[in-house]
């Protein structure tokens, strides 16, 4: 049970980090939620549509929309026609919420990664290993 309780004791660690972000830039804890839906759908080359973000974030198609448009009005994301089909809507992060995360974000991650450069190359993977499984887990118990 330890590892649940450090679990969970990071993850309202992260939750503190994301309701601050939040605060500080007139977001609600949603849009912070979308934001980094929509960053790691870049990252791993997918194309994000609002139908795709709804799904993530468990909104019906009328909050999604609210969500899109807040997050668009602000500047932190842009919807754009998708060139091989033109019905589909696709959603980009745009530099100003890069740049916005980067600069609250920033050293929380340099000091995470800190901590990682302490660790051999077999126990990060022990760690990779365990946080896969455990997100797989929550992911099916969801």
């Amino acid at each position: 049970m330890d590892l649940v309780h450090l679990l969970r004791a990071v993850t309202v660690q992260f939750d503190l980090l994301g309701a601050e972000f939040a605060t500080r830039n007139g977001l609600h804890p949603t849009d912070v939620r979308a934001l980094i839906h929509l960053l790691g759908a870049q990252r791993q080359s997918i194309r994000a549509t609002p139908g795709w973000l709804g799904e993530q974030l468990r909104l019906n198609s009328a909050g999604t929309t609210a969500l899109i448009d807040r997050l668009e009005h602000l500047g932190l994301i842009r919807r754009s026609r998708d060139t091989a089909d033109r019905r589909r809507v696709l959603l980009t992060v745009e530099d100003k919420a890069h740049e916005l995360g980067w600069a609250f974000f920033g050293p929380v991650i340099s000091e995470v990664t800190s901590v990682a450069e302490k660790f051999s190359a077999g126990e990060l993977e022990t760690v990779r290993h365990f946080l896969t499984a455990v997100l797989q887990s929550t992911r099916q118990a969801r």
